[in-house]
């Protein structure tokens, strides 16, 4: 059960999560690289919660000058990421469609954008601490 709701902090988790689950797909890709008619599969997550963000959830609804900024008003939607096959890719002559390359390069731009979600979460919490600890004052 959740006693503080924030929305920031909404959107930071779900997108660790897909980051997570993202991280287990690509590494079960790479496990199966010799498996013949495995089908490589990715995670759309970052589409899905774009969508979700967009759609007004309240009454009052700030106004958004950016489409990258979040909205203002209601609580963020949950999303769940979605494991899906992966398209971008040719076949092998065995089926397996598999880039061994590209699955690599996927897995370290997963680690970096989790390392970035790891930081900004934990600066977002320096800067709650901060504004609890000045109006202690």
């Amino acid at each position: 059960m959740r006693v503080f709701q924030n929305q920031t902090l909404s959107v930071l988790e779900q997108a660790m999560n897909a980051a997570m689950l993202r991280q287990r797909v690509i590494a079960n890709n790479l496990a199966n690289v010799e498996t013949p008619g495995f089908k490589a599969a990715d995670v759309a997550f970052e589409n899905v919660l774009a969508e979700a963000l967009a759609r007004p959830t309240a009454s009052f609804v700030g106004a958004r000058t950016d489409p990258r900024h979040l909205p203002i008003g209601g609580p963020v939607p949950a999303v769940t990421p979605r494991v899906v096959p992966s398209i971008h890719t040719r076949m092998r002559h065995d089926g397996n469609n598999v880039d061994v390359d590209a699955e690599t390069a996927n897995l370290a731009r997963n680690a970096l954008w989790y390392q970035a979600l790891v930081q900004s979460t934990q600066h977002y919490l320096d800067q709650l601490r901060t504004v609890i600890g000045e109006g202690r004052r």
